[in-house]
């Protein structure tokens, strides 16, 4: 069984920044990929950064310039930073990770972190 807690969120004016952080916990045999996604009311969850267990990245066109993830293997923690937030980046964000367990290789989701962008 494998855990992932966000932690990070909250409320921020328009340009500024924050950062989220997820940490893996469990018995943890290996981790693969490692992503952020979010969902705004109303909307459906979208994928908005990936990284690999070698460290590429990808991210959605509309975050690119402004997000970036990173991930500390020693650690089983990913993180994403936000800079220059607009308000419609308003959403929960949820960590998510394919991990290697004592059950499998199975894929996890964190319960999210609320992110608000507002003045």
């Amino acid at each position: 069984q494998v855990q992932l807690v966000e932690s990070g969120g909250g409320l921020v004016q328009p340009g500024g920044s924050l950062r989220l952080s997820c940490a893996a916990s469990g018995s943890i045999i290996s981790i693969d990929a490692m992503g952020w996604s979010r969902q705004a009311p109303g909307k459906e969850r979208e994928l908005v950064a990936l990284i690999t267990s070698g460290g590429s990245t990808n991210y959605a066109d509309s975050v690119k310039g402004r997000f970036t993830i990173s991930r500390d293997n020693a650690k089983n923690t990913v993180y994403l930073q936000m800079n220059s937030l607009k308000p419609e980046d308003t959403a929960v964000y949820y960590c998510s990770t394919k991990a290697t367990s004592l059950l499998g290789t199975l894929g996890y989701w964190g319960r999210g972190t609320q992110v608000t962008v507002s003045s």
